[in-house]
C-alpha cells in the first residue's frame, strides 16, 4: 500500500484539533454516528443518480445500499450523495443539455466534501460521461458501478417465430410499422406496457450500453459488470465488490491518472467499434479522453473503424439484446476476441492489468459474440465524413445504415425545425422519393441548445405507405444510440455557429460517399458566399441560468461537447479549511 490511515484526504477535516475539526465531528455525531466512524477511516462517497423520475435507475437506492455494505466490510465509511439524475425520454429538450451540469456537480461535490475515494453509481446515457468526467477531474481513486440492462422481452404474432424485443430501437420499428398501418391499436397498446419490462438501461447496444462497455474497457468497472442485468442477483453482488474494492483503491492510491492513459483510450476505441457501440460515443469518448488530458480525435476513432470489425450481433446492427451478451460472456469475452488490437497491458480498477483480467474468459456463444472471421457486418461501426458541408467532420454508422445508400447523390429538403420536418412529413404531398435527402438544421449544441437525439428523422408518411423504412437523413443533431438508419449527424460546425448546413437551401445536389469518406454539398463556393453574406445567426432566447452558460462556453460535437474551461488537466487547489 502507498498510503496509511495518516495519509487520508478526509483526516483533514476531522482529526485536527482546532475548532473546525471539533465542529465536523460534532456534526457528524449529530446524525447519530460516532466519533471514531470517522476518524481512522477512509471516508467513501457514493454518488447516485437515482431518481424517482430515471426508469433505468430506479434499483439505485437499494443497490447503493450493497455499495455501503462492502465499503463497511473493507473497512471504510459510506457517505451517499445524490446527485443530477438524467434519464433519457422524460428529461427535456434533452440529456445532453445537462451532462456538463452532471459532470460539475461530481467534480465539486469530490472536491468540497471529506472523500477519500468514490464510487459512481450510474448508468443512463449521459449519467456515464458525466459522471467520469468529473471524478476524473476531482482526481480521487473513483470505480464506476453501471446500473445495468434491463430484461429482454418476447414478442408473437400469428403466424411468425417469436423474436426478442428491446427498448429504443424496436420502438422505432413498430412505430414505423403503426404509421403504416402493419400494427393495429390494440397492438400498440399491448407493446407500450410490456417492451420494458424491468428497471435498468435500455437493453439494446445504444448509448447506455455503449458508454458502460467503454468505461469496462477503460478500466473503469470491475470485469465483466458493464452487462450484468439490472435484476440479476450478480448485479447487487457486483455492487458490494465495488464498495469493497475502492476501499483497498485509496490506499493503493490507485487515481484515474494511473488509468487514463493513452493506451486506454485506445482500448475503449477499439472496444466501440467491436460492440458496435452508439455514434454518441464520438462526443463522449472525446470528451473524456480531454479531461484526462489524452489527445483523442475523430480521426483516431475513423483509424480504429477501419482496424476492428463488428462482432457483437446486438441491435440495432445485429440481432441480439444486452441480456444475450451477458450470457455470452459479456465484454471480457468479446476483448479476447479482439486481444491483437488491445493495449493489454494498462491498469484497471481491480489492480489487475487488462491482460490478466481477460485470462480465459472465452466467448460462450460465437452467434452472439461472433469470431474474426465471422463479423456481423462487413460494414464498419463508424465512419467520419468531410467535405465542404462538415469539414470538421460529421459521423455515420454504416454497420446500422442500408448498403444501397453508401453511395449517394440526391436532392435536398431542408428544415429548420423538427415541428417543421414532423409536420412536412405526415403532408402526403410532400415532394419527395425515396432519394431525396433530408436535412435538418438548428439542432446542433448552440443551435438547439443542447444538441438533442432528433437526428434519427423521420421517414415520410407518403413514403412508409409505399413500403420506403430508409433514405438519406443529415443533421446537426445527435442520434439515439438505439436507432438505425442512413443517418449523417454531428455536422461540425454546427448551422448555428456558421457552418456550411446554414447554408443549404431546397433543391440542392448533395453528395455522399462512405467509402471515401466524403460528403459534399454541390454548391460553388462564390454561391455559398453569397449566401453566407445574407445569413443572420438564430436568436439565443435563454438570457439567464445553465443554458445561457451552456450556449457561450460548448464546443463543438468534434471537440467533445465539453465546456472549454473544463477541458484539460489544470490543477485546482484543495479546499481550505480553517
Amino acid at each position: 500500500m502507498t498510503k496509511t490511515t495518516a495519509d487520508l484526504r478526509s483526516r483533514r477535516w476531522f482529526n485536527a484539533s482546532g475548532m473546525r475539526a471539533f465542529a465536523h465531528r460534532q456534526r457528524i455525531q449529530q446524525m447519530g454516528l460516532r466519533r471514531e466512524d470517522v476518524m481512522d477511516r477512509p471516508i467513501i462517497g457514493l454518488i447516485n443518480t437515482w431518481s424517482d423520475l430515471s426508469p433505468c435507475h430506479a434499483h439505485l437506492r437499494e443497490r447503493a445500499e450493497a455499495v455501503k455494505r462492502g465499503i463497511l466490510l473493507a473497512g471504510g465509511m459510506p457517505f451517499e450523495l445524490p446527485a443530477m439524475s438524467l434519464g433519457e425520454v422524460l428529461v427535456k429538450p434533452t440529456t445532453m443539455l445537462y451532462r456538463n451540469f452532471l459532470a460539475m456537480e461530481v467534480e465539486e461535490l469530490i472536491r468540497s466534501l471529506p472523500l477519500d475515494g468514490v464510487v459512481l453509481l450510474a448508468g443512463c446515457d449521459k449519467t456515464v460521461p458525466g459522471t467520469i468526467m468529473g471524478a476524473t477531474s476531482a482526481g480521487l481513486p473513483f470505480i464506476f458501478c453501471p446500473a445495468g440492462p434491463m430484461l429482454n422481452d418476447r414478442y408473437v404474432r400469428a403466424g411468425q417465430p417469436e423474436r426478442r424485443i428491446g427498448a429504443g430501437t424496436h420502438t422505432r420499428m413498430f412505430w414505423d410499422e403503426y404509421q403504416a398501418g402493419a400494427v393495429s391499436d390494440a397492438e400498440w397498446v399491448q407493446l407500450e406496457g410490456r417492451m420494458t419490462r424491468s428497471p435498468g438501461t435500455c437493453n439494446t447496444m445504444g448509448t447506455a450500453s455503449t458508454m458502460a462497455g467503454i468505461a469496462e474497457a477503460l478500466g473503469l468497472t470491475l470485469p465483466g459488470a458493464s452487462s450484468i442485468p439490472a435484476m440479476d442477483a450478480a448485479h447487487p453482488r457486483m455492487a458490494t465488490d465495488c464498495g469493497e474494492r475502492i476501499v483497498a483503491m485509496v490506499f493503493e492510491d490507485l487515481t484515474p491518472a494511473k488509468l487514463l492513459t493513452p493506451a486506454a483510450f485506445h482500448n475503449a476505441a477499439a472496444v466501440t467499434m467491436a460492440m458496435a457501440g452508439s455514434t454518441n460515443a464520438s462526443i463522449h469518448l472525446l470528451a473524456m479522453a480531454r479531461r484526462a488530458g489524452v489527445s483523442y480525435g475523430l480521426q483516431d476513432l475513423d483509424a480504429m473503424a477501419r482496424q476492428v470489425p463488428v462482432l457483437a450481433n446486438l441491435f440495432p446492427s445485429g440481432e441480439g439484446l444486452m441480456e444475450d451478451f451477458h450470457y455470452a460472456g459479456g465484454l471480457p469475452a468479446l476483448m479476447n476476441r479482439i486481444r491483437a488490437h488491445l493495449k493489454t497491458d494498462c491498469l484497471t480498477v481491480n489492480g489487475r492489468t487488462l491482460g490478466e483480467n481477460l485470462a480465459g474468459r472465452t466467448a460462450q456463444n460465437d452467434d452472439v459474440i461472433r469470431p474474426l472471421d465471422r463479423p456481423v457486418s462487413t460494414a464498419p461501426a463508424l465512419a467520419v465524413l468531410r467535405g465542404n458541408l462538415a469539414p470538421h467532420g460529421a459521423v455515420i454508422k454504416p454497420s446500422a445504415a442500408s448498403e444501397k445508400f453508401f453511395k449517394h447523390r440526391g436532392r435536398v429538403l431542408v428544415f429548420d425545425s423538427p415541428a417543421a420536418l414532423n409536420a412536412a412529413c405526415a403532408d402526403p404531398a410532400l415532394d419527395c422519393d425515396e432519394n431525396t435527402i433530408l436535412v435538418l438544421r438548428n439542432a446542433g449544441p448552440i443551435g438547439a441548445p443542447g444538441m438533442p437525439e432528433w437526428g434519427n428523422l423521420p421517414i415520410p408518411k407518403k413514403l412508409l405507405d409505399q413500403g420506403v423504412r430508409d433514405m438519406v437523413r443529415i443533421s446537426d443533431a445527435r442520434m439515439s444510440g438505439t436507432h438505425y438508419g442512413t443517418c449523417v449527424l454531428h455536422v461540425s460546425p454546427e448551422s448555428a455557429a456558421g457552418g456550411v448546413l446554414a447554408l443549404v437551401q431546397n433543391g440542392d445536389m448533395l453528395r455522399m460517399d462512405i467509402a471515401a469518406r466524403e460528403l459534399e454539398l454541390e454548391v460553388d463556393e462564390a454561391e455559398l458566399a453569397r449566401r453566407r453574406a445574407a445569413w443572420q445567426p438564430p436568436a439565443k432566447p435563454y438570457t439567464r441560468g445553465f443554458v445561457r452558460l451552456y450556449q457561450e462556453h460548448v464546443t463543438q460535437a468534434h471537440e467533445g461537447c465539453d465546456f472549454d474551461f473544463l477541458q484539460g488537466t489544470g490543477d485546482t487547489p484543495e479546499p481550505a479549511i480553517y
